[in-house]
C-alpha cells in the first residue's frame, strides 16, 4: 500500500466553492437508479439482534477501521424542482490511514454533451483533490478543495458522499430501530434505521474527519439526517444510505448511498505534486 501525507496548499475561494458546482450542475441532467436495490425485507421483530441497536451502529466506524480496507461504490440521487439526477462513484478506501480514491461518473446529459470525463477524486483528512474537475480547470490539472470549509463538509458537495465521512456519521446515530434480516451483495445483513445528529457525530468523530463533520453541522439547515444502515454478523458496515437536506438557490434532497464490499483489499492512493495543483481561477 502506498500512502502519502497530504499538502496544504490551497487553491483559493474559487476552489472551494467549485465542488458544490459540480453537484448543482448535474442537476440538469437526467435521472437514475440508486447504487443498490430496495432497502430489504418488511419490518421484524428484533428477537436476533443486539439488545442496543443504536450502540451496534455507531460502532460501524471503528469496525471499519479495524479491517484496513475496502472497496466502495456511490450513488448520489439528488432532486429539486422535479429534476432527478443521480452521480455515481466507485474505488477503494484506506480506513486504517484514513484516504481514499473514487471515480465519479456525471450522467451521460448532466452538461448538454454526450459523453463526460470521469471525475478522480482523492479523499484525505481535511482536503479533496479532483482531476476532469471541467469549470476552465486544465486536463491535466488537479484541484484541491479544503473540505473543512466546506459548509457541508464534502458530504454532498463532491458528488458523492466521501465512505469515510458516511461511516463516521452513524457515531450519532439516535432512535435507532432494527428493522431485519436481508442480504447485500449476497451477504447476510441486519438492517437498522434511525437518525443521526450531524453535531454529536462530529464531537465523537476521528481527527481525520472532525473538522469535514463541524463544518457540516454548521452549514446544514437540519443536524437530523435519516439513514438506513446494514452491518454484517461481524459489525462491518456493507450499506449506508443518508438523506440530507440541503439548500442552495432553493432546497435540494440528497440521499446518498454507500456500499462497501472486498474488504482487505489493497488500496492506493497518490496525491499529486505541488506543480500539478491548479492554482487558477475557476470558471462558474
Amino acid at each position: 500500500m502506498v500512502v502519502h501525507q497530504h499538502r496544504r496548499g490551497r487553491a483559493g475561494r474559487a476552489a472551494v466553492a467549485v465542488g458544490l458546482a459540480l453537484t448543482v450542475a448535474a442537476l440538469s441532467g437526467c435521472g437514475g437508479d440508486a447504487v443498490a436495490g430496495d432497502d430489504g425485507r418488511p419490518a421484524a421483530d428484533d428477537g436476533r439482534a443486539s439488545g442496543d441497536p443504536g450502540a451496534t451502529v455507531r460502532a460501524a466506524a471503528d469496525a471499519l477501521a479495524r479491517t484496513g480496507s475496502a472497496q466502495a461504490r456511490t450513488a448520489m440521487e439528488m432532486a429539486t424542482g422535479g429534476t432527478r439526477v443521480t452521480i455515481r462513484g466507485e474505488g477503494g478506501v484506506d480506513f486504517k490511514n484514513r484516504m481514499g480514491q473514487l471515480l465519479v461518473m456525471l450522467p451521460d446529459d448532466a452538461k448538454g454533451q454526450a459523453e463526460h470525463r470521469p471525475i478522480t477524486e482523492l479523499l484525505v483528512p481535511g482536503a479533496l483533490y479532483m482531476k476532469n474537475r471541467g469549470a476552465g480547470v486544465p486536463a491535466d490539472k488537479w484541484v484541491r478543495i479544503d473540505t473543512t470549509a466546506l459548509a457541508d463538509g464534502n458530504l454532498v458537495t463532491g458528488g458523492a458522499t466521501d465512505p469515510m465521512a458516511a461511516a463516521e456519521l452513524l457515531r450519532g446515530a439516535q432512535e435507532v430501530t432494527y428493522v431485519g434480516e436481508t442480504e447485500v451483495g449476497g451477504t447476510k445483513v441486519r438492517h437498522y434505521r434511525g437518525t443521526t445528529d450531524i453535531a454529536r457525530a462530529a464531537a465523537q468523530a476521528s481527527p481525520a474527519v472532525k473538522g469535514a463533520l463541524e463544518a457540516a453541522a454548521k452549514g446544514f439547515g437540519k443536524d437530523a439526517v435519516p439513514f438506513d444502515a446494514y452491518l454484517d454478523a461481524e459489525g462491518l458496515l456493507r450499506k449506508v444510505r443518508h438523506r440530507f437536506t440541503y439548500v442552495n438557490a432553493g432546497v435540494i434532497d440528497v440521499s446518498s448511498t454507500t456500499l462497501l464490499y472486498g474488504f482487505g483489499t489493497p488500496v492506493t492512493v497518490v496525491l499529486p505534486a505541488e506543480g500539478d495543483i491548479y492554482a487558477g481561477k475557476i470558471a462558474d
